[in-house]
């Protein structure tokens, strides 16, 4: 709760103050059955027209009175539950932020979305419903308890022996639903996992046909949440009737009691009015507490699903040398050893090469040897387990992560873009980028074509995803905008896979021209991506095999050679 009330705070304010306007408006409710007995016994039986119009406009009164206590209990409530939602949304997804990949995999996307909104909407509904309910259920119970004991404390009798009965019901009812809470949370987290994977594979899922299984997939899930929705609703909705059925009873037992009290002339017909109106009020107080606990418990729920991931440690975070910032761009590994979380065997097992500033390094190996395990290491995405990994002679984990990683240009295997005008995706790399800069290396990437082709050119909207665009046109943006950081090391991790050899050399030889002393990472299946490297390493299950230029792997690696034989012939090679 500690960490909760900073993110409320900013609002606590608000927070105070609409519990006093609560207040003011249990006040007028208990105080209109008083007038309400008054009007009864006093104006309608002694036919004092005066006393009855009178009283009336002072009840008019109080519950103008009344609803604008309401009002203002509700504009502040409401102000502090966004505005505390707002924050601790924002907290949310800060801290997702600062997760490393190993963090992220901890987590299924659609898990961090519903925590990130649905979660915190249930805290949020039962905060708000709290500064309502806290205030009006209590004191609305005393004050109608303390109303009905002045008027006869023989009839309040009946109330005092309807509490226990709805106490009851209301705490076997939560104790059954509080698991099937949980339970609803994390089948809307199955639900919202299906429905991501769903939108971002859907060409695969119609190029393949499978729109049908896709389609039982997700009402697998959607009926599973139902089922579990509907099991918990079952025990509420069976609660609600039974304590409905306790206050018909007390009101039953009440107007039989009271008639003879009025027979006997001990009670007055405007005081059996006003004990009905304070019975109703103190039944209606305590169903409302639980309605009060069923958000709460919900919100519990939520809550720890949200302290998850506020708790979850973040295992890559700045290192110490504030100061330290990369100069060159020369890379080094030690015996670098690293394994993926979760997983019993090493991805990559005692990897140890230099590469000097300006270098181009090639990175060649079959599909799982651990090539953009390797990369990886490099700006941080992963820690290695042993070993280090060194930048200009530091270990990586010295530096900050935004020193280091300011420094690193990356084009990973999956190119991503987001919604907006191409040139908002280049100026990711610098968001203070020249202009002619960005055309220099849309230039480069061989992306200036395809662009300026393009009706509305580099304001060109795209869709989410990059939806619009073809998976070569993707990979070019992608390696543009990492151009536009001016990085000192550039990491291309099979970014070229979808683009054609022609326009593949092209970039090669831009590369070449601009890149002077930019150390760079090349991850690619074809030899003829590679062949020109200042240095190849050849990777096998994690291991290197063998590292040298091209001509010197042809003659003595056996790995390197098949691979090149596989793709340009035995002749070529």
């Amino acid at each position: 709760m500690k960490r909760l009330f900073k993110y409320l705070r900013p609002y606590l304010l608000f927070t105070i103050i609409a519990p006093l306007f609560m207040i003011v408006e249990v006040w007028m409710d208990i105080l209109s059955p008083m007038f309400m007995s008054s009007i009864i016994d006093e104006g309608i039986a002694a036919g004092d027209m005066n006393h009855i119009l009178w009283t009336s406009l002072k009840m008019i009164g109080v519950a103008l009175i009344g609803v604008a206590g309401g009002v203002g209990n509700m504009y502040f409530s409401t102000k502090a539950g966004y505005g505390f939602a707002k924050n601790l949304r924002a907290a949310v997804y800060e801290k997702i932020q600062a997760f490393s990949f190993a963090n992220v995999d901890e987590f299924k996307t659609g898990s961090l979305i519903t925590r990130t909104t649905n979660d915190v909407a249930q805290i949020q509904n039962a905060f708000t419903t709290c500064i309502r309910m806290l205030v009006r259920s209590p004191f609305l119970c005393i004050g109608g308890v303390i109303a009905v004991l002045g008027i006869s404390p023989k009839l309040s009798l009946v109330v005092f022996c309807a509490m226990p009965f709805i106490g009851l019901v209301v705490f076997f009812a939560l104790k059954k639903a509080f698991p099937r809470f949980k339970g609803m949370q994390e089948k809307l987290d199955r639900v919202n996992v299906v429905m991501q994977e769903n939108l971002a594979g859907v060409r695969v899922i119609k190029a393949f046909g499978r729109s049908e299984y896709e389609k039982k997939r997700f009402c697998e899930a959607n009926n599973d949440l139902t089922e579990t929705s509907m099991r918990a609703m079952r025990l509420m909705s069976i609660g609600h009737p039974l304590i409905g059925l306790v206050m018909n009873i007390t009101m039953v037992c009440m107007y039989w009691i009271g008639g003879q009290m009025v027979f006997e002339g001990t009670l007055s017909p405007g005081n059996i009015m006003a004990f009905a109106n304070y019975i109703t009020q103190i039944l209606m107080a305590l169903t409302s507490s639980s309605f009060m606990l069923i958000f709460i418990s919900r919100a519990q729920v939520s809550f720890v699903r949200v302290n998850e991931v506020l708790d979850t440690k973040i295992d890559i975070v700045d290192g110490r040398d504030t100061n330290a910032k990369v100069e060159e761009g020369c890379v080094e590994f030690k015996n670098v050893y690293f394994r993926y979380p979760g997983d019993s065997g090493d991805a990559l097992k005692d990897i140890s090469f230099s590469a000097k500033a300006g270098e181009t390094v090639a990175i060649l190996g079959a599909t799982g040897s651990g090539k953009s395990s390797l990369v990886h290491l490099i700006p941080r995405l992963y820690d290695v387990r042993q070993g280090q990994v060194l930048v200009d002679g530091k270990d990586v984990r010295s530096y900050t992560l935004e020193n280091l990683r300011g420094s690193i240009g990356v084009a990973l295997q999956e190119s991503v873009l987001f919604t907006g005008s191409i040139d908002e995706n280049l100026h990711w790399g610098d968001e203070n980028a020249e202009d002619d800069f960005i055309r220099r290396a849309a230039d480069v990437a061989q992306a200036a074509p395809f662009v300026e082709a393009m009706e509305e050119g580099y304001n060109t909207e795209l869709g989410q995803r990059g939806v619009n665009l073809s998976g070569g046109q993707k990979q070019r943006l992608c390696i543009a905008r990492a151009l536009i950081k001016k990085p000192k090391i550039l990491i291309l991790d099979d970014s070229t896979s979808a683009v054609d050899l022609a326009t593949e050399a092209k970039i090669q030889t831009g590369l070449r021209e601009m890149m002077g002393h930019l150390t760079v990472f090349i991850i690619a299946q074809r030899i003829s991506s590679v062949r020109d490297a200042d240095k190849i390493i050849v990777l096998d299950e994690g291991r290197i095999v063998d590292i040298g230029k091209h001509n010197e792997l042809i003659n003595r690696c056996e790995i390197y050679r098949e691979i090149a034989e596989s793709q340009l012939g035995k002749g070529a090679v």
